[in-house]
């Protein structure tokens, strides 16, 4: 594992300027700015430009609040989104997050790469035939900056930022000389042209497609935070460079929307809008805004190159898989991802001879809009972390950062989502399968990082309410559900009788898992964590959804009592004890006393004798002994809660009666063939002649039944021994039984 402790003390130490702000305005003011702005002021009109910037700024902005409030209620270490989403939504969430951005960044490189050559050769035409050489050769020199260290990037991104500005002053400069009100008048409103100008019947732009088109404009604001492990005080730096970042764009967007709406004609808007930036420069300073799309396409790829090593070696480093621990080292000084950085040089190289010698094409159009949507992905899960922890009401949310609220976090969940169906529903289809894809191959693994995170903040406020709801509602047969105590003891020794439990509960309530340490308590107290593990860890491993409870008693019957008094998730109390059927004499006094507790509670019981696990596979039948009303409903409801299980598929539901001679047969078979109609369950009916003893009979008729159900009394205290004589007879040699007591509550016909 590295040393992070040690490398810790020589890594780098950015502020909140040269460390968070200079990556996040260079994205965020990027080639958007310079080729497709204008266009956008032409087609959506001046009103509808600034409604387009101010909803995809909202997003943004809501997404930088949710930044701040987490950035600031813990300390953040190297990874940025990476780090933050993790540590709130957890290690799955956060490595497929993670593991998507890596690729994200890395595929961004070669297109940013590409956008550079595009604009260096439109400038200057002679370069076309060696188009690949510069790209290829761009990504070298970048590599080699990066690679010398984080240091020396971010001091040539202080000189990128210089062309920038000066590019941002000279068009905004031209567009002030050319500005009237007539004009600005003029390109107030929409005019949506053909989007295929040549084609008369192709459809106009709209409002939403030319959203679409500006869209990414405003992103850009995870450079800064992807920055994370090189800053001397993340959370100090990250909220304010990031929030200052956000609104230095919004002004120098909104500036030129109502300078250059103010200041071109429309048509040339539309068809030219690099050109006007570039022939109307202030003092004819065109080659300044040559200088300033160079300088936004390399910005944008080396924050790339940047971001996507950093967020490589703290997912890594996180173990979040083995096969990525060889990126989690970093250099001895500065703490660089070189491991990760030439990787991401790889894919640059492999991405750019794709590409060959011309500018990209379809296929390349598509990656790149699919790496929007990891974007703005990452963007919508910061916001849903952020609305978990504070609508969790975790008692450690306590960010130093205060204007934050969950309902702004939750909005820009929402616009995040939204965004990516308008810009390109494809794209966003296909990133959503790749990041659950991800996130299922992540959850299947035994994951060897573990955080503390929000999710169970967030759940545990849910269940307390619903809890509470829960309280206030009134009982009623009609939502009858079967909420069972099964006292196991060793689970390893009564595994089929835990089965048979969960069976009985289908989903539908809920299984608690009871086991009593007998002795002295004080003594045992250290011992029942370890108890209250090993059913823990069994109900994991056999994937059982039930919960564990455990407690020490001086005797068992006291253990036992205290179990059926007291198990209970606030007002879902078992209305069920399950226990194993006892064939021991020894053993009986005890047993019938637990019995009598639970019925006394107002408990029914189920007492289980399993014989063996039926094959999934096979054929198998319930047989139910039908003796009355009283316990029958039980029976029945149980049997068909069984046979809704997968296990039971292809399982024949037969319900039996005897009775006393002939002519009693058909009024049976009829009145148990209404019972069956009005219980709205599938079955057989048969009735049998009482020809010799119950006993003889039952074995008879149910032998090959994979499970009986059959109903029973508790006995008197005098006729206790004939009672375990008469039960035993019924049991011995039968398959599974389950015998069933019901002191009502469920409704069958309900």
């Amino acid at each position: 594992m590295v040393d992070t402790a040690k490398q810790s003390t020589t890594r780098n130490r950015f502020g909140t300027f040269g460390g968070v702000f200079t990556p996040a305005i260079l994205t965020i003011l990027g080639v958007i700015m310079f080729m497709r702005a204008n266009f956008v002021v032409g087609q959506a009109g001046i009103l509808g430009a600034i409604s387009i910037l101010v909803i995809a700024k909202s997003i943004t902005l809501t997404t930088s609040l949710s930044i701040a409030a987490i950035s600031t209620n813990m300390r953040v270490r190297g990874g940025g989104f990476y780090f933050l989403i993790s540590r709130v939504l957890g290690a799955e969430f956060g490595g497929a997050i993670g593991i998507a951005l890596f690729f994200a960044l890395a595929l961004s490189v070669p297109f940013y790469i590409l956008g550079f050559a595009e604009a260096l050769v439109r400038s200057y035409p002679l370069l076309v035939p060696y188009f690949q050489l510069i790209t290829l050769g761009t990504a070298l020199v970048l590599f080699a900056l990066v690679f010398s260290g984080a240091g020396w990037a971010i001091k040539i991104q202080f000189v990128i930022m210089a062309f920038l500005f000066l590019a941002i002053i000279a068009f905004l400069g031209g567009a002030l000389q050319h500005f009237s009100f007539a004009t600005l008048q003029q390109n107030l409103n929409p005019a949506y042209t053909s989007v295929d100008l040549q084609d008369r019947m192709a459809p106009l732009f709209s409002y939403w497609v030319v959203f679409a088109i500006y869209f990414p404009a405003v992103t850009g604001i995870a450079a800064g935070v992807n920055m994370s492990g090189d800053l001397k005080d993340p959370g100090h730096s990250i909220p304010r460079g990031t929030l200052a970042a956000v609104c230095v764009g919004f002004l120098v967007y909104i500036a030129q929307i109502v300078l250059c709406g103010g200041a071109y004609e429309r048509n040339a808007l539309i068809t030219t809008p690099y050109e006007l930036l570039h022939d109307n420069a202030l003092w004819g300073w065109s080659i300044l805004v040559t200088f300033g799309v160079i300088a936004a396409t390399l910005s944008s790829a080396v924050g790339s190159y940047l971001g996507a090593p950093r967020i490589l070696q703290a997912v890594s480093r996180d173990r979040i898989l083995q096969l990525l621990h060889f990126f989690a080292q970093g250099s001895k000084k500065g703490d660089e991802p070189r491991r990760a950085l030439i990787l991401t040089f790889i894919i640059t190289i492999g991405v750019l001879l794709w590409a060959g010698n011309e500018s990209g094409g379809s296929a390349l159009n598509s990656v790149a809009a699919i790496i929007t949507m990891f974007f703005l992905y990452s963007y919508g899960m910061i916001n849903l972390a952020a609305f978990i922890e504070d609508f969790g009401d975790n008692p450690s949310f306590r960010p130093q950062f205060r204007y934050f609220h969950w309902s702004t976090a939750l909005l820009g969940s929402i616009g995040c989502a939204v965004a990516t169906v308008l810009i390109n529903w494809k794209a966003a289809f296909i990133a959503v399968v790749i990041i659950l894809s991800l996130l299922w191959y992540l959850k299947t693994r035994r994951l060897i990082a573990t955080f503390g995170d929000a999710r169970r903040g967030f759940i545990y406020r849910q269940t307390r309410n619903n809890l509470l709801r829960l309280r206030r509602m009134p009982e009623d047969s009609k939502n009858w559900r079967p909420n069972i105590l099964v006292f196991s003891g060793n689970p390893m020794a009564r595994e089929e009788i835990i089965t048979y439990a969960v069976w009985m509960e289908s989903r539908r309530g809920i299984v608690y898992l009871a086991n009593v340490l007998v002795g002295n308590v004080v003594e045992l107290a250290p011992r029942r964590p370890a108890a209250l593990k090993q059913l823990t860890q069994f109900c994991n491993e056999k994937n059982y959804g039930a919960f564990p409870v455990v407690v020490a008693a001086e005797r068992l019957e006291q253990g036992i009592s205290m179990l059926l008094q007291a198990t209970a998730i606030g007002p879902i109390r078992p209305n069920m004890a399950v226990f194993g059927w006892s064939g021991k004499m020894e053993r009986r006094q005890v047993y019938l006393n637990a019995l009598r507790t639970a019925s006394a509670l107002g408990m029914s019981l189920a007492l289980v004798e399993t014989k063996e696990i039926p094959e999934p596979e096979g054929k198998k039948r319930i047989d139910i002994w039908w003796r009355g009303h009283k316990n029958g409903a039980l029976m029945l409801l149980l049997a068909f809660l069984i046979s809704e299980n997968w296990e039971w598929s292809n399982t024949k539901i037969r319900i039996l009666r005897v009775v006393e001679n002939e002519a009693g047969r058909e009024p049976a078979e009829k009145a148990l063939q209404e019972l069956l109609d009005l219980a709205r369950v599938e079955g057989d009916v048969e009735v049998v002649l009482a020809e010799e003893s119950f006993s003889r009979i039952l074995h008879k008729h149910s032998v090959d039944a994979t499970c009986v159900i059959l109903g029973f009394e508790l006995p008197e205290q005098a006729g206790e021994a004939a009672w375990h004589d008469c039960y035993r007879s019924f049991v011995d040699g039968m398959p599974t039984m389950i015998l069933v007591n019901s002191l009502g509550g469920e409704d069958l016909f309900v």
